[in-house]
């Protein structure tokens, strides 16, 4: 393994020397995401979405003397170490100058210890949430535009002291997301007067979750949040209460908020209420008028940030004039940040241009990009209630 890395780095090298002298006409960026595994109904539109960026650089003609950009993807499964792990460097063999990713938290610390440092190559996750995320030694090339889950855990709990809830029942994925926000949402809801009556960890996987709702229901608690993933555990922790009568409202945090879990868990999921990473107003306007001309929903939890993602490595390109992750990823926390021109989806080439001529951007985004400390995003969430059978945005914090 050892040797791979020291061969891909150098290959790497290579590449990048190659695109500062001469500027390749073709740049690929990796699009590294749990296309299949406990997220997958999710990584269909976030792959869109980084893609719609790229397709849109690359219409500009303004990108890097008229360098098309091509997608690769690869899959994460989400919770899978060795398969994201050899996926990134497959994609690093294949060229890539950037990559999009990882999305679970999990595995994206693991691309990001054992391939991205090794070989130097810049990387924005548009969903991987672990506070652990925010100290862990990244060389200055990982950046994510979602929220850490440590400002998560302090929107959940005003929602759920706004909503009167007094206790709560709380149960997480057995990994490093969902033990990182469950600790988030009880540190917060205790802060506020809240009581956690128990905290309890599950396995994704399992056929029968009966034992686990047994414990949830015997501690009690107004409502169950599941911190978990709605296509996995989450889903069956949902269903195993509601079939057992245990608990009939949920809260639901961001790996579970999506369109497969009303769809299969129907009516009876009327009234639960969580909130995602997303933002309202020009941006999010624009992604979504774009996106269903591209054929896809560009509102899609995580789609916003896959295109802000996609933008902000090509916006990092353009200010240095390179596609040497070494050369430009100084430059993300400038094109993401005031001063400059705002830039909104749609906007792309303009701000590219103006990059061209030496000037400076103040990349907005699909989701109201603001990178603060360590290169992640300052917040900005969504609030959710599921109604008739769907999930409805009901306000913003």
């Amino acid at each position: 393994m050892k040797k791979l890395l020291m061969a891909t780095a150098a290959t790497a090298l290579m590449a990048g020397a190659a695109f500062a002298d001469g500027h390749s006409k073709e740049v690929k960026i990796g699009v590294l995401l749990g296309f299949t595994g406990p997220i997958e109904s999710l990584a269909g539109a976030m792959a869109a979405g980084a893609e719609l960026a790229m397709s849109e650089v690359t219409a500009s003609g303004a990108f890097m003397d008229g360098a098309t950009v091509t997608p690769l993807r690869a899959d994460t499964g989400c919770i899978d170490n060795g398969l994201s792990t050899a996926n990134a460097e497959r994609l690093i063999a294949d060229g890539i100058a950037g990559l999009v990713g990882g999305d679970c938290s999990g595995v994206t610390g693991a691309i990001l210890q054992n391939v991205a440092i090794p070989n130097g190559m810049v990387m924005i996750s548009p969903s991987a949430t672990s506070p652990g995320l925010s100290t862990m030694e990244d060389n200055g090339l990982f950046f994510r535009t979602s929220p850490s889950d440590a400002r998560e855990g302090q929107v959940m709990a005003e929602v759920l002291m706004d909503r009167g809830i007094k206790s709560i029942a709380l149960t997480y994925t057995n990994n490093d997301y969902g033990k990182g926000l469950a600790d988030a949402i009880v540190t917060s809801f205790e802060a506020a007067g809240g009581e956690v009556t128990i905290n309890a960890a599950h396995e994704d996987g399992k056929a029968d979750y009966s034992a686990e709702v047994g414990a949830l229901a015997s501690a009690g608690g107004d409502i169950l949040v599941v911190a978990g993933y709605l296509d996995q555990g989450g889903l069956g922790i949902i269903q195993a209460s509601l079939d057992s009568g245990a608990f009939d409202t949920f809260g639901l945090p961001g790996g579970m908020i999506g369109d497969s879990l009303p769809k299969n868990v129907g009516s009876d999921l009327n009234g639960s209420f969580g909130q995602i990473a997303g933002s309202g107003g020009k941006g999010t306007d624009a992604i979504a008028a774009l996106s269903k001309e591209a054929g896809f929903d560009g509102t899609s939890p995580y789609a916003p940030e896959s295109y802000d993602a996609a933008a902000l490595l090509m916006f990092a390109m353009q200010a240095a004039n390179s596609t040497a992750p070494a050369d430009y990823a100084g430059k993300v926390l400038d094109v993401a940040n005031a001063p400059g021109e705002k830039i909104y989806p749609g906007e792309l080439a303009k701000g590219l241009e103006i990059l061209a001529g030496g000037g400076e951007i103040d990349y907005v985004g699909a989701s109201a990009v603001e990178l603060i400390g360590p290169g992640e995003s300052a917040g900005n969430y969504r609030e959710i209630e599921v109604k008739d059978g769907k999930n409805e945005t009901v306000g913003f914090r």
